[in-house]
């Protein structure tokens, strides 16, 4: 289905070679929206024409006193140079102020349509893939020439199909099916095809059983692929789309989505659903049954959030603890995913019900989900939410995942339990009739109302160009991520050693930001996506052995050689008294980009 997306957005059809031009229909901003729009200015943005751009600002709560302009501390942007909302809406974008909900959920319910290619720099967006549009991570030079062409430079992806069969039974959730995926060893699967083809990866959901779930639902298995590696998720679009899009008043954005018969996959997975139990995601992340830590003390729970209880999950959440009272060592937090559903639940009183039991409703934060605001306890007990996790660096206190209803019992009894035990399973009916009114999304001004004035250009940088050998100090994730990475006090270029999957996804998130200073990202794993993420900002992506990264523990030094002496196969690099393989996982332009060589998209820094 992703190659049946991008087929009509390219001039080759076939997605020949090993880069492709695709058109783009939708752009999400969600990060650092400030440096996507300085980009599109430095390319001549005068209005952009694709079907939706929209920027999402996540910063409900202020830090200081007094009005905080839109993008003020958000990651990648300079508090010095921020924009207001009418700066935007007078290039195209639309706004979703702050109060509107996650970019996910709201994306979802609002803007998101089958069939479409999506580009973003929110990598929680994956979750749109449950109403058959496909979300690809890009970097904010890419985000800027979308903006401006309304086209984006991709790799073509591989497929990886998930067969759905039977029924879920009472008391699991979609949640539950999702951290199933996970211990079925889907993200080993994914890296496997991505190691072979060199390709990013798209996880295709199929099966009998995909029509018994709904969009919502979808959300959340979709919702996977950042945690799994993959470049995204796909589902199909069938008739419970179209009635969600009608829920939503948008039935005109409906287009059929399937495979086509005998649609060749690189792998497939097959997943009975009535064999799934409530599971739980724990603080090493290793997906386990509830029952294997049931007793253990919950001091915080965190329902909702932006991708893991869909509207359904709310409701039988509320069932459940209806007459029901917080344990006084429990703080229970309600983070309701988008307006529109926090209008649902106060309509139909569940909101009542959950407030009644103790619950504290935040606000819409971005700073919720990485836990900024709201951190798991480090002590004194565990902290629970339904949201998938963030990469957080070794060390710092992590949630345990679960379902709503998992939540919902820990909650009632103040500890981890089966939800299960609740015996009689609740019966949920959501309303149809649903709240449409975007009444905090920006749009653009009548010609009657006065015109915004300009924005000033953001100041810009451009990160350094890899031109001949390069020297590099090494340091470990963790530590960069901390700040510790220092060379006698001062900053200096790091080739950064990332020993997993979650010390990738931290870099990557940051990657804008370091681009100045990190040079190389030395991994075991770097899914291509992230590849050419990386490269886009310059930075090397670099695949070394698991068996050599012992050689790079405890170095300082790395040398690398020129880039024209870099192949497709390893290539021996000096590290300390000793030599590792390098593999440098660019293709084609993307390592244009990296060299500043050619190649079609910018290396710049807002």
């Amino acid at each position: 289905m992703a190659q049946k997306i991008l087929a009509g957005r390219v001039a080759d059809p076939a997605l020949g070679g090993e880069l492709v031009q695709a058109k783009v229909d939708q752009i999400v901003l969600a990060r650092s929206p400030l440096r996507a729009l300085a980009e599109a200015q430095a390319a001549g943005l005068k209005k952009t024409n694709v079907e939706v751009a929209i920027a999402y600002d996540g910063r409900c709560v202020p830090t200081t006193y007094g009005p905080v302009a839109f993008g003020a501390g958000t990651a990648g942007d300079d508090a010095g140079d921020v924009a207001a909302p009418s700066d935007l809406v007078a290039h195209g974008v639309l706004v979703a102020r702050p109060g509107m909900g996650y970019p996910a959920p709201v994306h979802l319910e609002r803007f998101a349509s089958p069939a479409r290619l999506c580009v973003t720099d929110e990598p929680r967006l994956a979750g749109v893939g449950g109403i058959g549009m496909l979300a690809v991570v890009v970097s904010p030079a890419q985000l800027g020439q979308a903006l401006v062409t309304g086209s984006v430079t991709l790799r073509p992806p591989r497929s990886v199909q998930v067969l759905l069969s039977g029924r879920t039974r009472p008391f699991v959730c979609a949640r539950d099916v999702a951290l199933e995926l996970v211990r079925r060893g889907l993200g080993d699967i994914v890296r496997r095809v991505e190691e072979s083809k060199r390709a990013p990866v798209v996880v295709e959901f199929a099966g009998p059983s995909v029509r018994l779930l709904s969009v919502s639902e979808r959300a959340v298995l979709a919702a996977l692929a950042p945690l799994l590696g993959a470049a995204g998720a796909l589902f199909v679009s069938d008739e419970r789309t179209e009635v969600f899009l009608r829920d939503q008043r948008r039935s005109k954005a409906h287009r059929a989505l399937v495979p086509d018969a005998g649609a060749p996959c690189d792998d497939v997975l097959n997943v009975d659903l009535g064999a799934v139990d409530p599971l739980v995601l724990d603080e090493t992340g290793q997906v386990r049954a509830v029952r294997e830590l049931a007793g253990k003390r919950v001091t915080q729970v965190l329902l909702g959030g932006d991708g893991g209880a869909t509207l359904r999950d709310l409701f039988a959440a509320a069932a459940l603890l209806k007459s029901k009272r917080v344990p006084s060592h429990l703080d229970l937090l309600l983070a309701v995913p988008s307006r529109q559903t926090l209008e649902v639940l106060s309509a139909a009183g569940a909101l009542t019900d959950l407030i009644a039991t103790g619950a504290r409703l935040v606000e819409p934060d971005a700073r919720v989900m990485d836990g900024t605001m709201y951190p798991p306890p480090s002590t004194g007990g565990v902290g629970m939410r339904t949201c998938d996790p963030e990469p957080r660096p070794p060390g710092e206190a992590r949630a345990i995942v679960a379902s709503a209803e998992t939540l919902a019992c820990a909650v009632a009894t103040g500890e981890i339990g089966d939800p299960r035990s609740f015996k009689r399973p609740v019966r949920v009916t959501v309303p149809r009739t649903l709240p449409t009114d975007d009444v905090l999304v920006a749009r653009e001004r009548r010609t009657s109302e006065p015109k915004a004035t300009p924005m000033r250009p953001l100041a810009k940088t451009e990160a350094p160009a890899w031109k001949g050998a390069l020297s590099l100090e090494l340091v470990e994730a963790a530590a960069f991520v901390a700040g510790e990475a220092k060379v006698n006090g001062k900053p200096a270029s790091f080739g950064v050693v990332c020993a997993s999957l979650d010390d990738v996804r931290q870099i990557a998130v940051r990657a804008a930001d370091v681009a100045p200073m990190v040079r190389a990202v030395i991994a075991p794993h770097i899914p291509s996506a992230t590849v050419a993420l990386l490269s886009a900002v310059g930075i090397a992506a670099m695949r070394v052995d698991a068996a050599a990264m012992k050689s790079l523990k405890g170095q300082r030094v790395l040398s690398l050689p020129p880039p024209s002496q870099w192949g497709d196969q390893p290539t021996s690099v000096p590290v300390g008294g000793a030599k590792v393989a390098l593999t440098w996982l660019a293709l084609g332009a993307e390592r244009a980009w990296v060299t500043r060589t050619g190649g079609s998209e910018p290396v710049r820094i807002a």
